[in-house]
């Protein structure tokens, strides 16, 4: 994955560096090379971890947590799951830290994974013992000691709804253990702006600094900062704070909900931060969710100053003073002729039974047998995904197929969350086959199209340009079968369908809730974006 470089001088790079459904970036630095993380909330495998030499391209690595040992995710809600990660590399060992969010109302709990190789494998995680709230991160100072942090409701109780503060305690690495006093650190820059969260701590010229996001993760969602000489406080809020937001630019701007941000310095001195931000379109929605952005950021007075005389991510920024370093760029098509998928796809939570496997000796092609569960619960479905990352783009995939018992269906789905989605589907319902597209809104489904049909080897295809989505089929290569040219694509945009997660497209395969013996072999899968 790469951003897009806008002449051959390489002068400028263009933003999002991580387009589509990458949040709350965190990033570190091993010599020369990059690492980020993001969220990664209900699907696996969990935490996409990328690698870069010059800040603008990038390629993925694969998951942090990539084995069911790791990260068990059944019944997860939608938008629950893992949160902000944070990465970060110290005497030779790559360590990430995260939130498990069980549920709306359940436990928050904290772990930390460690691998000497940042490809893998990861350890098994090493759960927190009394660490309360969400996005937590680590710090090393100087003198050896780790320290833990995360925020939490202040001991003296909440002066308006949502106040927290950030708290910081020291962990014995050795046992996985936080020992010694929880220190209140800071409560934020701007009273009654709620959800201080997100935090980082960073040692510059003497001072600890600590960044954080305040606002919540929509509209008002900013990056403020504070200092102190001492670790523990107390902290100084800058007086420009908050040093970057979009609130200010309106719900129409280009980049909006800008925050949750983390820095890192180059080897020749040169500082850059990488923060989320959407980018909506189509009247203000917000289908691809919150992406990764990378901007400039200088010292000035003691002080972070990001992108020095504008004070806002934009599309386009002057690249870092790095050598160019271009990955091989990915394919468009997925013949699924290797030995383990693409790591662009997901499972929706932990996968459970054998239910999907990649027929490479047999040439190529992805098999997905028919399970009982169901896209429109919180199950294991049947399902692979990849990200919607472009407001115009294309997908088509090849499928032999034929249900043979009630309820048997198989094919595409573009995915907001179980609520919230359409289904492009071959299936047998009332003893006849047909293909089907339905839209699911808010739980009440809709049946947009449906032509009755007797094959066993078809053709799907979604179109979109802005919020309008055409499907289609066809029963040979390329010859296209208008199914609908005008759905309404907002419902899967966060501002419709609400949570944290951006669209995915998907291959899906059910059994609407009775066992089967049958599968759907999907013989490739394509999808090809275009900038606006």
């Amino acid at each position: 994955m790469s951003a897009n470089v806008s002449n051959q001088d390489i002068a400028t790079f263009r933003n999002p560096v991580l387009p589509g459904f990458y949040p709350d970036p965190s990033i570190c630095r091993a010599g020369e090379d990059y690492y980020m993380v993001t969220s990664s909330f209900e699907y696996f495998p969990g935490v996409p971890i990328f690698h870069s030499k010059d800040l603008v391209h990038w390629r993925q690595l694969g998951h942090v947590l990539d084995r069911q040992s790791q990260l068990n995710l059944d019944g997860t809600p939608c938008s629950k799951g893992i949160y902000a990660a944070t990465i970060r590399y110290h005497n030779g060992l790559f360590y990430m830290i995260t939130t498990f969010v069980e549920s709306a109302a359940g436990a928050r709990r904290n772990f930390y994974v460690t691998a000497e190789d940042p490809e893998g494998s990861w350890s098994e995680p090493i759960w927190l013992q009394d660490a309360p709230g969400i996005d937590s991160s680590f710090f090393f100072d100087d003198d050896g000691k780790a320290y833990v942090m995360a925020n939490r409701q202040p001991p003296s109780g909440q002066q308006y709804p949502k106040h927290m503060e950030i708290w910081l305690q020291e962990i014995d690495l050795r046992t996985g253990r936080l020992v010694g006093e929880k220190h209140s650190l800071w409560d934020g820059a701007q009273k009654f702006i709620h959800a201080q969260e997100g935090p980082h701590l960073y040692k510059v010229n003497g001072y600890y600094y600590l960044l954080i996001a305040e606002g919540g993760t929509g509209h008002t969602h900013s990056v403020t900062v504070a200092r102190s000489e001492r670790l523990t406080g107390p902290y100084e809020g800058c007086k420009s704070n908050p040093i970057l937001t979009h609130r200010h630019l309106g719900r129409q701007a280009d980049i909006v909900n800008v925050g949750h941000a983390d820095l890192v310095e180059t080897p020749g001195g040169e500082w850059w931060m990488v923060c989320l931000g959407s980018r909506p379109y189509g009247g203000g929605y917000r289908n691809l969710g919150r992406e990764s952005f990378l901007v400039p950021m200088q010292w000035e007075e003691g002080w972070p100053v990001v992108n020095p005389g504008k004070g806002v991510v934009e599309m386009e920024h002057p690249r870092p003073s790095l050598p160019e370093h271009r990955w091989l760029s990915m394919p468009a098509c997925d013949h699924f002729d290797g030995d383990t998928l693409d790591p662009r796809w997901n499972f929706l939570r932990t996968p459970r039974g054998e239910f999907w496997r990649l027929r490479a000796r047999f040439g190529t092609g992805l098999e997905l047998r028919l399970k009982p569960e169901e896209i429109t619960r919180l199950e294991n479905p049947s399902f692979i995904g990849r990200r919607q990352q472009h407001s115009r783009f294309s997908a088509r995939t090849s499928m032999a197929f034929a249900p043979a018992q009630e309820g048997e269906a198989a094919g595409l789905v573009l995915l907001q969350n179980n609520n919230y989605h359409f289904r492009c589907l071959y299936e047998m319902k009332e003893g006849r086959r047909a293909v089907r597209l339905i839209e699911r809104r808010d739980g009440v489904e809709r049946l947009l199209a449906e032509q009755p049909l007797d094959e066993e080897r078809l053709y799907f295809k979604v179109e979109a340009v802005g919020q309008r989505y055409r499907f289609a089929y066809a029963l040979r290569s390329e010859a296209w079968i208008d199914l609908c040219i005008d759905c309404n694509g907002t419902i899967l945009s966060t501002e419709v369908a609400g949570g944290f997660v951006g669209a995915y497209l998907g291959l899906y395969a059910t059994g609407a809730g009775r066992p089967s013996e049958n599968a759907a072999i999907f013989d490739w899968f394509e999808y090809k974006g275009e900038e606006a």
